[in-house]
């Protein structure tokens, strides 16, 4: 019987090697976000107009697979304290427990559960998003492009904020702030 231990040393370099082989390129694929680079915000109607906002910190993890789609995974975290209206009382208030109630749910959260192919060279995303405590369904496409060493990811996730209980109270009424909110992304990442 052949063991693991009966092997020369030389012999289980080789098999530590070969095994670190097979483990570097699994390891490559999981990508490094370039924060500099990359953005998510929103845009939302407030009283008709279009408003831009956008979150200062998040941290994605995507493990995307150009060759077989339906492997990748990808996940992001936002910290729903680095929102920027471009004011800050503005910020503070959409911190308060009518909207993001950012001292009970600090984080807003995305988690995919399938990728596949779609028209047009986009990637079809499914997964789970979790705002203000509160946890949906969501699907969206988004496009991949390689430029140079780097892949860029782009893409739109409409929303109602309603459903996430984003606007309690007098903010319920979709007069003022309307209820379609649409989360805007572009990820840029380096192996």
């Amino acid at each position: 019987m052949l063991t693991f231990s009966s092997i020369s040393k030389r012999s289980q370099l080789g098999i530590a090697a070969i095994g670190l082989a097979f483990a570097i390129p699994a390891l490559a694929a999981i990508a490094k976000i370039d924060e500099t680079k990359s953005s998510v915000g929103i845009v939302f109607k407030q009283m008709n107009v279009a408003v831009d906002a956008k979150f200062k910190k998040f941290n994605a993890n995507i493990d995307y697979n150009a060759a077989k789609p339906e492997s990748s995974k990808a996940s992001v975290e936002i910290d729903l304290h680095s929102f920027d209206l471009g004011d800050p009382q503005y910020n503070a208030e959409v911190l308060k427990k009518e909207w993001f109630n950012a001292a009970q749910f600090p984080k807003a959260s995305f988690v995919s559960t399938s990728m596949k192919a779609g028209a047009n060279g986009q990637l079809e995303v499914v997964g789970n998003l979790s705002i203000k405590g509160k946890t949906l369904p969501t699907r969206f496409s988004l496009s991949v492009k390689n430029v140079g060493a780097t892949q860029v990811f782009d893409g739109s996730l409409p929303i109602k904020r309603l459903a996430f209980n984003i606007g309690e109270g007098e903010w319920k009424d979709t007069s003022m702030v309307a209820d379609e909110v649409l989360i805007k992304f572009h990820v840029v990442t380096t192996q």
